[in-house]
C-alpha cells in the first residue's frame, strides 16, 4: 500500500509531466526552425565581398602610393644606417628581411599605408591615410567568419537547445524538491499520528505524541493526547470496578456465612447470662459480656463488608457541593478541637450532579481521615475550583503524608494503613465517586501531609 507521500508525489508527475515534454519538444522546434531562418548564407557571402573589396582596395592604393613616391608627390622619411639603433622596429625587420620594397598597414587600427623602399644606406618610408579602419575590419571578418562556421557546424543549434532544456526544467526540478519537502513535512505528523492509533489499538493507552505539524495537525495530535489520556482513565475506572466488584462478591458471600454463625452465638450467650444464677454468676457474666462485644465487634465488621457489597440505586442530582462539605466540617469540629479547618473556593463552582447521599459519605471519610491525621494540632484545607465541565476538590492536611507503597494500594480494599482501620473506607469512597460520574486521586497539595483530588461532574 502506497504511502499519502508516494500518492502526492506520484500524482503531481503524472500531472505535470506531459505537459513538461510538450513544452521541451515544442522549445526545441522553436529554436530549430528560428536557427534555420537566420541569415547565416547572406553573413558570408557580405564577409566575403567585404574582404574581396578591402583587399582590391589595399592594392590600389598601394600602388598609387607608389607610383606617388616615385614621381616625388609624397615626401618620404628617412632612416639612415647609422642611426640604426633609433629605427622603429617595423623598419628593423624590413631591413634585415633583405627586401627592396615594401608595403604594410600602420596606425593603431590599420587606418594608414606606409610602402617603405630599400637604399644603399637606409630605408626610406612614404605613408598615406587610408580613412578606413583595415584592422578592425579585420577583427570584425573574423568574428562574421567564426558565426558562420560555429553555424554550419551545430555547435549553436545544440548550445541553444541545451540552454533552452535547462531553464525549462530547472524550475520543474525545484518545484519537485520544494513538493518533496512539503510532503514529507505533512506526513510525518500523520505517520506518528497513525503510529499512536495503533499502539492505542493495541492496548497501549499511555501512549502521547508530541504536537508537530500546521496548526491543525498540532489540534489533531493534542485531541489524540486528550483521548488517550481518558482512554486510560477510563480503562483504570473499569479494572478498579472489576477488582470491586470481585471483593464485593467476597464481602456478600462471607457476610452471609458470619452473620449466620454470629447470630445463633449472640442469642445463646444472651440467654446464658439471663439464666444464670450460680455462684458463678459474676464469672459468667462478664464472660458473656466479653463474647457479646467480640460477637458485636464481628458483626459491625460484617456490616462493613455488607457495605462494600451493596448495590444501593445512585440518584444523580444537582447538589451545592460547597454547603454540603460546609456541612460535614461543622459536625466534625466538636469531635477534632485541635484541628484547624480552612476552605477556599474559586468561581463557578457552584453545583455538582452526583447521588448526594454518596457525596455526603465520600467527603465525611476524606474529611474525617484528614482530621486523624493531625489530630494532635493540625490544619485541615479544602479547596474548590472548576476546570471546564469538571469541578475539583482538594482535601489536604498538615499530617505525616503518605509514602510511596501507601500511594501505590491505598485503595485497595482490605489495605488499611492505620490503627484500627479495616482498609474498605478509601475504597468505598472511590466506588461511590466512580458511580457519581467522577473519580478519587491522590495529589500534592500545599499542605505536607496527604492530599486527596475528587473530581466531578458540574451541574
Amino acid at each position: 500500500m502506497k504511502t499519502l507521500r508516494g500518492k502526492l508525489v506520484s500524482a503531481w508527475l503524472a500531472l505535470t509531466i506531459v505537459p513538461l515534454a510538450l513544452t521541451l519538444w515544442l522549445g526545441h522546434r522553436l529554436i530549430e526552425h528560428g536557427i534555420e531562418l537566420a541569415p547565416v548564407g547572406e553573413l558570408d557571402r557580405v564577409s566575403a565581398r567585404m574582404q574581396e573589396a578591402a583587399r582590391a582596395h589595399y592594392k590600389a592604393e598601394s600602388q598609387a602610393l607608389r607610383r606617388d613616391a616615385e614621381a616625388g608627390r609624397v615626401k618620404g622619411e628617412w632612416f639612415a644606417v647609422g642611426e640604426r639603433a633609433k629605427w622603429p622596429r617595423e623598419v628593423a625587420e624590413f631591413w634585415d628581411s633583405g627586401a627592396g620594397e615594401q608595403s604594410r598597414l600602420g596606425g593603431a587600427h590599420g587606418e594608414q599605408l606606409e610602402w617603405m623602399q630599400r637604399g644603399a644606406q637606409g630605408v626610406t618610408v612614404y605613408a598615406r591615410a587610408l580613412g578606413v579602419p583595415y584592422k578592425t575590419l579585420e577583427r570584425e571578418y573574423a568574428a562574421a567568419r567564426e558565426r558562420v562556421a560555429q553555424a554550419r557546424s551545430g555547435a549553436a543549434r545544440r548550445g541553444a537547445t541545451t540552454l533552452f532544456l535547462l531553464l525549462a526544467a530547472l524550475p520543474w526540478v525545484a518545484t519537485l524538491g520544494v513538493l518533496i519537502w512539503a510532503v514529507r513535512r505533512l506526513s510525518r505528523p500523520i505517520q506518528s499520528l497513525t503510529r499512536g492509533l495503533r499502539r492505542v489499538g493495541s492496548g497501549e493507552a499511555n501512549v502521547r505524541l508530541q504536537p508537530a505539524g500546521e496548526e491543525e495537525m498540532a489540534r489533531a495530535m493534542e485531541a489524540f493526547n486528550g483521548m488517550a489520556a481518558e482512554l486510560e482513565s477510563s480503562r483504570e475506572r473499569l479494572l478498579y470496578l472489576a477488582r470491586i466488584e470481585s471483593w464485593q462478591a467476597l464481602a456478600r458471600k462471607m457476610a452471609h456465612e458470619v452473620k449466620n454463625s454470629l447470630t445463633p452465638i449472640r442469642l445463646t450467650v444472651e440467654e446464658l447470662a439471663a439464666r444464670n444464677g450460680s455462684a458463678d454468676a459474676q464469672f459468667h457474666k462478664q464472660a458473656s459480656e466479653i463474647i457479646v462485644e467480640e460477637v458485636s465487634s464481628l458483626e459491625r465488621r460484617v456490616r462493613a463488608f455488607s457495605e462494600l457489597a451493596a448495590e444501593p440505586p445512585v440518584e444523580m442530582e444537582r447538589v451545592d457541593l460547597g454547603r454540603m462539605i460546609h456541612e460535614r466540617m461543622t459536625l466534625l469540629q466538636p469531635a477534632y478541637g485541635a484541628v484547624r479547618w480552612r476552605e477556599e473556593w474559586g468561581e463557578g463552582v457552584g453545583c455538582v450532579r452526583a447521588d448526594e447521599d454518596l457525596l455526603r459519605a465520600i467527603f465525611t471519610n476524606l474529611l474525617e481521615n484528614a482530621a486523624e491525621a493531625c489530630a494532635g494540632g493540625g490544619e485541615v484545607a479544602v479547596r474548590g475550583w472548576r476546570e471546564g465541565r469538571e469541578v475539583r476538590v482538594w482535601v489536604n492536611d498538615s499530617g505525616p503524608g503518605l509514602s510511596e507503597a501507601v500511594r501505590a494500594a491505598l485503595f485497595e480494599p482490605a489495605i488499611s494503613f492505620k490503627p484500627g482501620g479495616m482498609g474498605i473506607g478509601l475504597s468505598i469512597a472511590r466506588k461511590s465517586a466512580l458511580l457519581c460520574g467522577g473519580d478519587i486521586a491522590v495529589t500534592t497539595g500545599p499542605l505536607r501531609g496527604a492530599c486527596f483530588e475528587v473530581r466531578l461532574e458540574a451541574a
